[in-house]
């Protein structure tokens, strides 16, 4: 008996997994191709298929190419009354502000057509193209469809086109929030939603050469662009997430890409400085290192290094080689050895200045844009699960800040001349929101008092009165703190601390007797995770934990971690988007001529022009204490020099 799948079923499963071949096979499939086979077809029924399946391409556009400008203003006219456009950006380059636009394609619906209306203008064959093309980017009434806006709108602003008076709808934006951690790119999404393939899709989000057929292909994305907007509201809708879109994730695209625009000036002179005094103390610890091994080796090596620490020094009789037969030398592993082997202690160090070195300090003059004398970080809104900025070319989220020589980076970012850098930043905003998502009266309550949460949560823990709190215990209860936002257990909790797990164990037992309901919510976030498969922040925006409920131990203990620390690093990305969202507003509502440029974790980073200053710091910490109130108030603390770390 034949048997007919659910391929609605099988589609949101094959796109939760990302098998793209398999849903290929599920997409639509002309009439005259139905005979050829499936995938779930019985061979005894029909002969098998010696081909791919033949997968349903996006319907056909009246895609043209505009050589004239007389075609090209009255094309524009017509879609500004249409007040939707999708709009696709022939460009190529990995970052928006060095990338080459070669041309740009504008889809519409007609009045009375369910087809969409598009053109194709070649900027080469119509250099007069951006003049006629502004009135659509400034029409208050209109709304660009893209994907990947951001970076269509730095590119445009290149070519004096700026997003200044149109709305606009991202559609990448738009499908992160409903999965956030799928793909986002106009293939993948057109083969989801719409069952059709696109001409990129085997190489989705490829920039590094234009299209063969720029007519079709780019006609044909700003098409689907505009096909997938209603989609994705409505899904958005449906989560309960609209206002979240509109409010917040949408108008940040812009706020991103004025932070791009703006970029960051570099002192070059400091960072050579900084490069000939570690290169230096690099030569002197490996020196160190040669003479402790008693010869010469590579560093950089894991082999030589196992060989030398494990084989040669015998440091540890009990270690196991990894599956492949050679020493585990990772991180993790050495850290274990470092506080009584002192070579291990050694090498840590000299690969930590090796990466230092090669990742920022020798990288980021080269990085620096020629045209502008910046560096231009490009931020990534639709990465991170969490709902977190990410940032590459460079990765700022990642410039260690532990280590001296980690925070002596930021000496290297300067403001412009004769203006100053604001730096302002959270205090402990993840423990505020626990404290007031859990409802615990005595963590609030040591909030509202303005105490210091980490001696009055050592107090708590170890029965002493707050002056009484030695800094041990201080230290201890801090990373407690911190440690049980993410889960932390007691056998991390002592390696953390250099304690035993005996100890550890009575501190994290301590800590949620002082806190009960904080061991509740806890408690309770991981049961809505096994109920809904997700967990929520304040604001809406979902962590989808399918694995919450997994037969290995390893893999949902992992997954329950994520349900209970999710809500809070996700309220703590939505607030200081929020901040972000109103702090550009207000520089734009005032007229100021001040400028945020960076964002790293809760830190907000500002060029201040001379005589703003005082303006500048009270709207920064009143915007990002009002982002959200809750049973805690959010503060925010500022500083001001002529460089990051000085003003940090």
């Amino acid at each position: 008996r034949r048997c007919e799948p659910d391929t609605e079923a099988l589609k949101k499963l094959y796109t939760e997994l990302e098998f793209k071949s398999f849903l290929a096979k599920l997409a639509p499939m002309p009439v005259a191709t139905r005979g050829e086979g499936g995938l779930f077809d019985l061979v005894e029924d029909e002969p098998a298929a010696t081909a791919e399946i033949p997968v349903a391409e996006a319907p056909a556009v009246e895609g043209r190419e505009i050589t004239d400008q007389a075609g090209l203003s009255e094309f524009v006219g017509h879609a500004i009354e249409a007040g939707t456009v999708g709009m696709a950006l022939n460009s190529v380059g990995s970052e928006a502000m060095t990338a080459t636009a070669y041309g740009i394609a504008l889809a519409y619906y007609a009045v009375g057509s369910d087809t969409p209306t598009t053109a194709y203008i070649d900027f080469a064959a119509l250099p007069d193209a951006p003049l006629y093309i502004t009135p659509l980017l400034t029409a208050p009434g209109v709304t660009i469809c893209g994907s990947d806006i951001k970076r269509d709108m730095l590119i445009l602003r290149r070519m004096g086109m700026p997003f200044d008076g149109a709305r606009w709808f991202d559609t990448a934006v738009a499908h992160y929030l409903c999965q956030p951690e799928q793909k986002h790119d106009v293939a993948t999404l057109a083969m989801t939603y719409l069952g059709v393939r696109t001409y990129d899709y085997d190489r989705p989000g490829d920039r590094s050469s234009a299209p063969l057929d720029p007519v079709d292909a780019m006609c044909q994305t700003a098409a689907l662009c505009l096909r997938l907007k209603p989609i994705l509201l409505k899904e958005v809708d449906e989560r309960g997430q609209t206002s979240l879109l509109e409010n917040v994730e949408m108008p940040l695209v812009a706020v991103l890409a004025d932070m791009e625009w703006q970029g960051a000036r570099i002192d070059v002179a400091e960072l050579r400085r900084l490069s000939g005094q570690l290169t230096e103390r690099l030569h002197d610890l490996e020196e160190k290192a040669y003479a402790i091994a008693g010869r010469r080796f590579n560093v950089g090596s894991p082999s030589q290094v196992g060989q030398i620490l494990f084989d040669e020094m015998q440091i540890d009789p009990k270690a196991r080689k990894t599956k492949g037969g050679a020493w585990s030398t990772a991180e993790d592993i050495l850290e274990k050895y470092a506080s009584t082997v002192p070579l291990v202690q050694l090498i840590l160090d000299i690969r930590g200045l090796k990466k230092l070195l090669a990742t920022y300090i020798d990288a980021l003059p080269k990085l620096i844009n020629p045209a502008t004398g910046k560096l231009h970080t490009t931020y990534n809104q639709t990465v991170t699960a969490t709902g977190r900025l990410s940032s590459a070319n460079p990765n700022l989220q990642n410039i260690p800040i532990r280590s001296a020589d980690g925070r002596d980076i930021r000496r290297a970012f300067i403001a412009d001349p004769g203006c100053l850098l604001l730096s302002a930043d959270y205090s402990q905003i993840e423990l505020r929101l626990m404290a007031d998502l859990s409802g615990d009266p005595v963590m609030i309550d040591a909030f509202l008092s303005g105490a210091d949460i980490h001696r009055a949560t050592a107090a708590k823990i170890y029965h002493e009165a707050l002056d009484d709190v030695t800094d041990t215990q201080r230290r201890n209860a801090k990373t407690a703190n911190f440690g049980i936002i993410y889960g932390i257990s007691a056998f991390g909790l002592s390696e953390r601390l250099g304690i035993p797990r005996s100890e550890a164990k009575e501190l994290i037992d301590g800590y949620l007797a002082t806190y009960p309901r904080v061991a509740e919510y806890m408690q309770e976030s991981i049961e809505r995770a096994r109920q809904d498969g997700y967990v929520t922040t304040i604001m809406g925006r979902r962590r989808y934990l399918p694995d919450i409920a997994s037969r290995s131990n390893t893999v949902r203990s992992y997954a329950e971690r994520n349900a209970i620390n999710a809500p809070l690093q996700g309220s703590a990305a939505d607030i200081i988007k929020v901040a972000m969202v109103r702090i550009d507003s207000e520089i734009r509502r005032r007229g100021l001529k001040s400028r945020m440029i960076l964002q790293v974790h809760d830190e907000l980073i500002f060029n201040v022009v001379e005589g703003e200053l005082a303006q500048m710091q009270a709207l920064v910490i009143e915007n990002m204490e009002n982002a959200y109130h809750g049973r805690v108030p959010l503060t925010a603390a500022a500083g001001t020099a002529t460089n990051w770390l000085d003003a940090h």
